[in-house]
């Protein structure tokens, strides 16, 4: 499937979709969409700061009919952009990894229409940029700028049209709100018999004999809602995050059941798309390879997906432990050198910020929560990491708690902790340490280590100083590393009330070679029988803890 074929959005979905990811030029220059210009899949190159995207549409016959309003939307644009139809301009977004659209209507004319899109893109840190440097090296890779996400028109209702739909669930059913100006409406969810109407835009539907979401069974209700002039199809699931005091400690679970996180570092980079694969599918292709190797959470480091992701993560059953995207300064000492060496504590109320940056990173983070709000696999988020741009970090997550209590947050992720959040955090590379829960309240979360590298270097990013944390030089050896890291570490810490681990990673990125795939994702590194046995070793300790033995 290509990114033209694939709906961009698979939670509000309407018949009308036109994409408009081809015949684009980038600064007089042809380049492929959806990828940005420095992919190689877009043909292109180094576009500089400076990006103005051109291209033209004609509304195939019956597209837009009568008392329609036609939207323009875009998935991502790094990091400003402004957007012009026949020379008007439309909309002005900021921030590189959020999707935004709009309405297009007023401006059209009979026959082609002219579309442009200013965007620049400075690498500014007043704006979240996660893992991106101007220039590359070790755990900083290549930057993406402008258009990163496809490009679509959608003719929606001018009266009555579906702006939004929020779905909270919980173990008997769901609370459905309905954005929308309709007075009334009809809900059909597939597996119930009979309709629901309702004038309210507030509804609570309870399921008889109700099937909950879980990774082993990803089971998703389909729901469709009308009004009298729009139709939207969209699906969700039943399923409940919380924590409890079990074994006299602090217990993750899911569906009142305990759960160990076992998962992997995903920081979605791709060999020839960056930060967008060849085809959607590809998400779907990372997903099954964790799940073949044991892992039920994938942690998406530090970057916003397509909702091909969180789709391919709701439908085959992957647990999502979503990072907010950083911005402000780095420092590699204060935060990373320091740290590792046992400086973990520092304040963060006093920490200096332009108040832009500030205030857009807590727009960001709200707008996040929104946008992902109806995926079941995301299941918590981290708000700050290993100290990047942290500050008023215990404000920060009662705020994220207030929106939505429904999910777990790690408020501080590796060190720096403050008083607030879900979890006790702990990151640990180059060594391993038995774990002890010293927060009382909060869950214990070993939520980076590993990262050992196996280089195979047909499959190496040419040009690149290749980076990891401790080096393996077969498959036999890196295993074992591995497989002590999980016994000397992991398994011991379960009975002090550990809820879960990330591995880093699930691939290399550029010359980070500590994946368990390569980079282009041709070879894997570990074999899989023995990567399944520490599952299976992780859930019987988790099956003791909780029993209160104590006993792996």
């Amino acid at each position: 499937m290509t990114w033209d074929d694939y709906y961009p959005r698979p939670q509000l979905r309407r018949d009308s979709f036109l994409p408009l990811n081809s015949g684009w030029t980038l600064n007089g220059r042809i380049i492929r969409l959806p990828w940005p210009p420095q992919a190689l899949l877009s043909a292109y190159g180094d576009a500089g700061d400076q990006l103005r995207y051109e291209t033209a549409f004609t509304l195939p016959e019956g597209f837009l009919p009568p008392d329609h309003r036609l939207l323009l939307h875009f998935g991502a644009v790094d990091q400003v952009a402004e957007v012009f139809v026949n020379g008007v301009s439309v909309i002005r977004h900021e921030g590189g990894y959020l999707p935004f659209s709009a309405d297009i209507t007023d401006t059209l004319k009979a026959g082609e229409n002219a579309l442009v899109v200013e965007a620049v893109d400075t690498l500014s840190h007043d704006y979240p940029y996660g893992k991106q440097t101007k220039k590359p090296h070790g755990m900083w890779y290549t930057p993406v700028s402008g258009i990163w996400q496809p490009v679509w028109l959608e003719a929606v209702p001018a009266r009555d049209a579906i702006r939004g739909l929020r779905i909270t669930p919980d173990l008997t059913g769901i609370d459905l709100e309905i954005d929308s100006e309709a007075e009334g409406f009809t809900i059909v969810i597939a597996q119930v018999d009979g309709v629901i109407a309702t004038s309210g835009k507030r509804v609570r539907i309870d399921l008889p004999h109700p099937h909950l979401w879980t990774p082993e069974d990803p089971y998703l209700y389909d729901l469709t809602v009308y009004t009298g002039t729009d139709i939207v199809r969209s699906y969700f699931a039943l399923r409940a995050v919380s924590t409890a005091e079990l074994g006299g400690h602090t217990h993750l679970l899911l569906n009142g059941e305990p759960v160990f996180l076992h998962g992997v570092l995903d920081q979605g980079y791709f060999e020839d798309g960056l930060f967008l694969p060849a085809e959607p599918e590809e998400y779907e292709r990372d997903v099954l390879r964790m799940k073949e190797l044991g892992f039920n959470t994938l942690r998406k480091h530090i970057k916003i997906e397509p909702e091909a992701f969180y789709h391919a993560c709701d439908r085959l059953g992957m647990l999502v432990l979503q990072d907010m995207v950083n911005s402000g300064g780095y420092d590699y000492i204060r935060d990373t050198a320091l740290p590792n060496l046992g400086f973990k504590q520092r304040g963060d109320t006093r920490r200096r910020s332009s108040p832009f940056r500030k205030a857009f990173f807590e727009q960001h983070v709200r707008d996040t929560q929104a946008h992902l709000y109806n995926h079941p696999c995301v299941v918590g988020y981290t708000i700050f990491n290993e100290g990047w741009g942290q500050y008023d970090s215990d404000r920060i997550y009662r705020d994220c708690k207030g929106r939505d209590p429904s999910r777990f947050y790690i408020a501080t992720s590796g060190w720096f902790a403050q008083k607030e959040g879900d979890a006790q955090s702990e990151h640990i590379y180059l060594h391993n340490e038995v774990l002890e829960a010293k927060r009382p309240g909060k869950f214990l979360f070993l939520s980076e280590c590993g990262g050992y590298t196996r280089q195979m270097k047909a499959h190496d990013m040419p040009g690149k100083k290749v980076y990891g944390y401790g080096e393996a030089d077969s498959e036999e050896t890196l295993m074992a590393k591995i497989r002590e890291l999980y016994d000397q570490m992991v398994l011991p810490s379960v009975p002090n009330g550990l809820c879960g681990c990330i591995y880093t990673q699930l691939s290399d990125v550029e010359g980070e070679i500590n994946g368990l795939y390569t980079y282009d994702r041709a070879e894997r590194k570990v074999p899989v029988e023995p990567m399944r046995a520490i599952r299976a070793d992780i859930e019987k300790a988790l099956a003791a803890e909780v029993a209160g033995t104590g006993a792996p």
